[in-house]
């Protein structure tokens, strides 16, 4: 059944992307919706300490890519993100450290963007000194003050923080604590492990994320998909604690949902789905750490009886740090009005696998989206092939295929016999 199921939902994907051109006009677009919301903030904290002189990405230093990735995303930067540029150990050259961890400085402020201004500025960096993680954080948090819309602290850096014992992880800590919404994200430049270490507990203290990069295109790409992320509308998740099976999984309504989830565990979440209504659900898994590089997650919906009615998957080889699938499943009307709600049992599982040496625990970042909306008119028992509606499009197509071979096939045979008899 579940052969079939791919099978007719590809075919289903496939009409689907060869008639959106005439299913939706090319000039509709949906209403703005960052229309009255406060205007998000974006400060990009850029490691210019004297490591980034190094010259292993694709041949060319860690200050030339950093550079060029700044141009790319300034020049992609959405008109109603306000962005900001902080350096870390940028201008002092000497060897006293407790100079040296005072120098962080605002190279270009945060508000709306001059592009020109911006790109100038930051072609006059060159690596220079050491590397004040901790401070340069507290300070693009205070950059970042003022106003309701989302605020993201984007931190670009080679190395571990010198500046101890002013923990970098402790200061992010303490920023989440001040619930402003704060989120760090982090982005390492050919790390190590140590680095590596600090950058994600960095990250994980106010929900970002860590990104390894070796190349100059993973970290345009990255930042500037960073950047977009900002301007999203804000949605707060909610924690949720899967269980180990559906009877003591958590109920949930639609929602956003985060938890945690060991290496090759199973997460178990329940829905109600009442008649006529369709069911939403898509999950995403962060590799935070280092992982083998083939991995796979797998969501599942199944009856209380453990009979499968759908499933969605997907796999990775190590190119990205989340994996992300999703289902749908349209529950039929009943001509019993008050026909109980049917709860849904949905499975989270991953194939991730640690690299050695990496620590198992807390368990891997899981992101659970659940919307429970109206079903179509008619929709059918998904656990057949999952084409809803679809079905009398796939007929038409099959009997229109059946008469264009017919029709072939006679042609085919007529132009035959005409070049015979010739």
């Amino acid at each position: 059944m579940i052969t079939r199921q791919r099978l007719a939902a590809g075919v289903c994907a496939l009409l689907a992307a060869l008639t959106a051109g005439t299913a939706f006009p090319a000039g509709a677009v949906a209403a703005d919706e960052t229309d009255g919301q406060a205007a998000p903030k974006v400060e990009l904290v850029l490691d210019v300490s004297g490591s980034m002189r190094t010259r292993d990405i694709d041949g060319g230093s860690r200050m030339a890519a950093a550079k060029q990735a700044f141009n790319e995303v300034l020049d992609a930067t959405p008109e109603e993100v306000q962005l900001g540029i902080r350096t870390l150990g940028a201008n002092y050259r000497g060897d006293d450290r407790k100079t040296g961890c005072k120098d962080t400085a605002q190279l270009y402020p945060v508000g709306p963007l001059n592009r020109t201004e911006a790109k100038t500025a930051v072609a006059t960096l060159s690596p220079t000194g050491w590397t004040p993680i901790g401070p340069a954080l507290l300070k693009a948090a205070t950059d970042l003050e003022g106003g309701d819309g989302t605020r993201r602290i984007v931190l670009i850096s080679d190395g571990e923080d010198t500046c101890q014992p002013l923990d970098p992880c402790e200061v992010a800590r303490e920023i989440a604590a001040k619930g402003i919404g704060l989120t760090i994200d982090t982005l390492g430049l050919v790390p190590d492990a140590k680095t590596r270490d600090q950058l994600s507990c960095i990250a994980d203290a106010t929900g970002g994320t860590y990104t390894s990069v070796q190349h100059k295109e993973e970290l345009s790409d990255r930042v500037g998909q960073l950047v977009d992320r900002a301007a999203d509308p804000v949605v707060t998740p909610v924690a949720a604690q899967g269980a180990a099976d559906c009877a003591k999984a958590p109920a949930l309504k639609s929602g956003l949902y985060t938890d945690r989830e060991e290496f090759g565990q199973q997460r178990w979440y329940r829905v109600d789905v009442k008649a006529g209504q369709e069911l939403r659900a898509s999950v995403s898994v962060a590799d935070d750490r280092a992982v083998a590089p083939d991995y796979g997650v797998l969501l599942r919906a199944v009856t209380v009886h453990g009979r499968e009615i759908v499933r969605g998957e997907a796999a990775g080889t190590g190119r990205t740090d989340v994996i992300s699938t999703g289902l749908r499943y349209p529950r039929p009307e009943s001509d019993d009005e008050n026909a109980p709600a049917e709860t849904v049992c949905l499975q989270v599982t991953n194939s991730f696998a640690a690299a050695a040496g990496v620590k198992t625990s807390p368990g891997l970042p899981l992101e659970l989206t659940v919307d429970v909306v109206d079903g179509p008119d008619k929709a059918h028992d998904v656990a057949a092939f999952g084409l809803g509606r679809g079905w009398w499009l796939l007929g038409l197509l099959v009997v229109i295929g059946f008469l264009a071979g017919l029709v072939w096939g006679w042609l085919s045979r007529w132009r035959v016999a005409i070049w015979r008899t010739n």
